[in-house]
């Protein structure tokens, strides 16, 4: 599989899910973009790109959670009427967080690059990008916003496309976090030669939810690399149980984006990773 939109087949077992319906309404989006403004542009204007702050070696230094901005989901609808990321992200800056994680896909999440680039100059957190990935122009734009990180969905890619993506967002300076939901999709992340890899405890087919996904997956994580759970974290005990596992780092969206307050949510989460010393 070539890493382009215009080339990209959606595997055959993601057919008739949710993410056929995403990425049916993300690849013309892509190819629009790239006709109004070419990678050789944004490729001539990098070297004007504010410095990359590294997600891993944050991580590596001190565990600490990911906390997500998004406004909404397939599976839950709209997250928050008072959606004002900036004061969010400052929120949780003062709560500990030991970065963000930017959901730009614009139809069934509402998101947008503009509000990644926006939160990077009122913000010094490393940002991820979270989007549906499947086209190297979209680690370009992304580096172009000010992302410090890049997600890719093992299961939306076969190796070749899951290897050729991570070493462009890596040549761009940037940090590749390749997440995935079941041992195949860890073994081809790993053939891919990723490092940084995202356990989702949510099925992407179902959206059913669980914990036990990354304790299953722990054991085949690799020692030297950084892994960070995802979704379904919603107190210190879950966080306790997965540092426990080996994880690093703790991607936490919908919990915290339904709380009244979302940085006073946040504070409580990171306490339990100060508790136990890490």
């Amino acid at each position: 599989m070539t890493a382009t939109a215009e080339k990209y087949r959606l595997p055959a077992e993601l057919r008739d899910t949710v993410l056929q319906q995403i990425i049916g309404a993300r690849l013309p989006e892509i190819v629009s973009a790239k006709a109004k403004l070419p990678a050789e542009s944004i490729r001539m204007a990098l070297d004007r790109a504010p410095e990359v702050r590294s997600i891993r070696r944050t991580l590596r230094q001190k565990p600490g959670v990911i906390a997500e901005i998004k406004r909404a989901s397939p599976s839950a609808g709209s997250l928050r009427q008072d959606f004002d990321p900036i004061r969010i992200a400052d929120e949780y800056r003062q709560a500990g967080a030991a970065a963000l994680s930017i959901v730009t896909e614009p139809v069934f999440f509402h998101g947008g690059l503009e509000i990644l680039a926006s939160l990077r100059w009122k913000s010094n957190l490393p940002l991820l990008r979270k989007d549906f990935v499947v086209d190297a122009y979209q680690a370009l734009e992304a580096r172009l916003a000010g992302a410090d990180a890049v997600l890719l969905i093992a299961a939306l890619l076969d190796e070749e496309a899951l290897r050729e993506l991570r070493v462009c967002i890596e040549d761009l300076g940037m940090d590749a976090l390749v997440e995935v939901h079941t041992e195949r999709e860890l073994e081809r992340a790993l053939k891919a030669g990723s490092s940084l890899i995202g356990v989702n405890n949510r099925d992407l087919r179902s959206f059913q939810v669980s914990l036990d996904i990354c304790l299953r997956l722990a054991n085949g994580l690799p020692r030297d690399g950084v892994a960070i759970a995802e979704s379904g974290i919603r107190t210190p005990q879950d966080i306790r149980r997965l540092a426990d596992a080996g994880y690093r780092g703790f991607l936490i969206g919908e919990a915290l984006m339904r709380a009244a307050a979302p940085g006073a949510a946040l504070a409580g989460l990171v306490s339990s990773l100060d508790s136990k010393g890490a």
